[in-house]
């Protein structure tokens, strides 16, 4: 019979709003932290379901590429990891798509920077291609001031060798944060700050959002794009309409939590990942 087991490099909220949630169910889930073990190691077998929530990317990728060696079925699978790990290629799924998003343009340089958003206009966000919790984002407002944050990134090592610019877009104090689990829009929550970043890391303050038709649609296509069975995709709301920030492989939701939209996401988890292991034992998946 196949299981369902929850990996991870540290017990945050999430993880132990999972296993309540399993216990709750009486779903069998065995949660195990990665630092105890060698891998490969027989724990899992062909079939069986993964969460993968090591904290840092490089492990969980890596812990999904080892699992899915032995044909382990992982949520995410290491393909969604590096589609949502790096920006570049998350805004390149959602283009191909046709999904709304920020203009966004990618230099090498500090010449070919200057070129791209003297097309784009200030102000510009230069983010890290590969990053999370809003870290090491700059709002650039002027040349002067574009010419001083490139010129430290070339100089922070490879991983800023391409520069990834996005147009600044003006979300009126807030964006959504909206989870999809399966492939089923499930929750919002609209992440407020007077900063220009909102992330709830950072110190936004985390309120229900309604799901309404456009967005779940919006957000059903961005699934299809970019693939995966637990996604959280940051969209900002505009007069023109939804358009699509980032998508997270690896969420964080506990501020998402029931208290907040009414929906018990680490529940919904749990039984996505149960019912994934009963199709295997299957053969349906």
């Amino acid at each position: 019979m196949a299981r369902v087991f929850m990996f991870y490099s540290r017990l945050r909220a999430e993880e132990k709003m999972i296993i309540e949630a399993a216990k709750a169910r009486e779903i069998p889930l065995e949660s195990i932290v990665v630092s105890d073990l060698a891998w490969p190691n027989d724990i899992c077998q062909r079939k069986d379901v993964a969460l993968c929530r090591c904290i840092g990317h490089r492990q969980n990728l890596a812990l999904a590429l080892t699992l899915e060696a032995k044909g382990v079925i992982t949520i995410n699978h290491s393909d969604v990891m590096n589609i949502c790990s790096d920006k570049i290629a998350t805004s390149s799924k959602l283009s191909i798509a046709g999904i709304p998003q920020p203009d966004y343009a990618v230099a090498f340089s500090l010449e070919g920077t200057l070129k791209c958003v003297e097309k784009m206009g200030y102000p510009v966000v230069l983010k890290p291609p590969v990053g999370s919790w809003g870290r090491l984002l700059a709002k650039v407002n002027d040349k002067d001031a574009l010419e001083a944050v490139v010129e430290h990134k070339l100089h922070l090592g490879s991983q800023h060798s391409a520069i990834y610019i996005q147009k600044y877009v003006d979300k009126n104090g807030f964006d959504i944060r909206a989870t999809i689990i399966g492939d089923c829009p499930v929750s919002a929550i609209r992440r407020c700050s007077n900063h220009w970043i909102t992330n709830t890391a950072r110190g936004g303050e985390a309120q229900n959002y309604p799901l309404t038709d456009d967005l779940k649609k919006l957000l059903v296509d961005v699934q299809r794009a970019i693939g995966g069975k637990l996604l959280a995709v940051d969209v900002f709301e505009t007069y023109n309409g939804y358009l699509v920030n980032e998508v997270n492989g690896q969420p964080e939701f506990r501020s998402s939590h029931e208290r907040i939209t009414g929906v018990d996401v680490a529940g919904k988890i749990v039984e996505m990942a149960w019912t994934l292991a009963q199709k295997s034992d299957e053969n349906d998946f």
